[in-house]
Parts: C-alpha cells; sequence; structure tokens
C-alpha cells in the first residue's frame, strides 16, 4: 500500500509563485510514475503533470505550460509541482497520484494511489 501526503498549499498573488509537494510512503516510490492533478469547485478533476519514474518523461496540461513545473527526488520519496505565474483560474485542490507501473499519463485511470489533497487559493 502507498500512502501519499500533499504540502505547501496556500493562499498565493496572482503572478505568485508556489511549490506543493507529496511525500511518498513506499520503499518502491522510484519505480512509480506520479502525477498531479486538481480540482476547482463545481469542476471535474483535471490533470496538469506527469513524470515518469526516471524523470525523463515529463507531460503537462497546455494550461500550465511553461508556467509550472514538475520534479522528483527519488531519494527522498517525493515529488514537487513547481507554480510560477499563477493565476485565479489556478485555485483548486490539487492532488497527486501514483503509478505503479511507472509511467504516469494525463489520465486519472491510470493511476493506483492518490493523496488527500491540498488547497491553493490565487487571489488578491
Amino acid at each position: 500500500q502507498v500512502q501519499l501526503v500533499e504540502s505547501g498549499g496556500d493562499l498565493v498573488q496572482p503572478g505568485g509563485s508556489l511549490r506543493v509537494s507529496c511525500a511518498a510512503s513506499v520503499a518502491t516510490f522510484s519505480s512509480h510514475g506520479m502525477g498531479w492533478f486538481r480540482q476547482a469547485p463545481g469542476k471535474e478533476r483535471e490533470f496538469v503533470a506527469c513524470i515518469s519514474w526516471s524523470g525523463g518523461a515529463l507531460s503537462y496540461a497546455d494550461s500550465v505550460k511553461g508556467r509550472f513545473s514538475i520534479s522528483r527526488d527519488n531519494a527522498k520519496n517525493t515529488v514537487y509541482l513547481q507554480m510560477n505565474s499563477l493565476k485565479p483560474e489556478d485555485t483548486a485542490v490539487y492532488y497527486c497520484a501514483a503509478d505503479r507501473d511507472g509511467i504516469g499519463g494525463r489520465s486519472a485511470d491510470a493511476y493506483d494511489y492518490w493523496g488527500q489533497g491540498t488547497q491553493v487559493t490565487v487571489s488578491s
């Protein structure tokens, strides 16, 4: 069983930056693909970014490309999402997810484990 714990969510002004983290409690973290998704009030959960087990394959939603960056530290069992140039429409609960097949991907169905989420609010 994999437990994922997100942290770092906060209230930030438009144009600001924030980094959210996801710590995994599993010895085989380095073999899992990881993804970030978000869900705004009244909307469906949507893909944000993903990274393969090695970090060699990355993918981003068009809405965040050039502003967000996903990375991982396998020694710390942690995946990060660096968010720059934040906009009010980035406001959502951000969830990390783990894919035991090592790939990740854009579909939520590809993931086996989910965290509880962390709130990111972009507002002046």
